[in-house]
């Protein structure tokens, strides 16, 4: 089986950090690609970021220069870096990874429970 895990979420104040971090554990052979992903109160779920195994990046425009995302291969671990919060992030936080299983060929995505996020003054 294998687990995502997240920390890191909390409330802050507009202009604020947080960092979020993911780890993933259990039966993994190799990670292809992780990423957060997050769900406002009303809204679809939409993708935030994403960082693939060759080391290419993508953001969503409405983060971009605002959050950093990065990844320990050794600890299949991926961290987003929140600066300059605004209201407007709020939201819950979704770690994703596609990955392959021990034994297995083909990838899968899982995700992790979520962590909520809240920039409020």
């Amino acid at each position: 089986q294998v687990q995502l895990v997240e920390s890191g979420g909390g409330l802050v104040q507009p202009g604020g950090s947080l960092r979020l971090s993911c780890a993933a554990s259990g039966s993994i052979a190799s990670i292809d690609s992780m990423a957060w992903y997050r769900q406002a109160p009303g809204k679809e779920r939409e993708s935030v970021a994403h960082i693939f195994s060759d080391g290419s990046i993508n953001y969503a425009d409405s983060v971009k220069g605002r959050f950093t995302i990065s990844r320990d291969n050794a600890k299949n671990t991926v961290y987003l870096q929140m600066n300059s919060l605004k209201p407007e992030d709020t939201a819950v936080y979704y770690c994703n990874a596609r990955l392959r299983q021990r034994g297995t060929y083909f990838y899968t995505d899982y995700w992790g429970q979520g962590t909520q996020v809240t920039v409020s003054s």
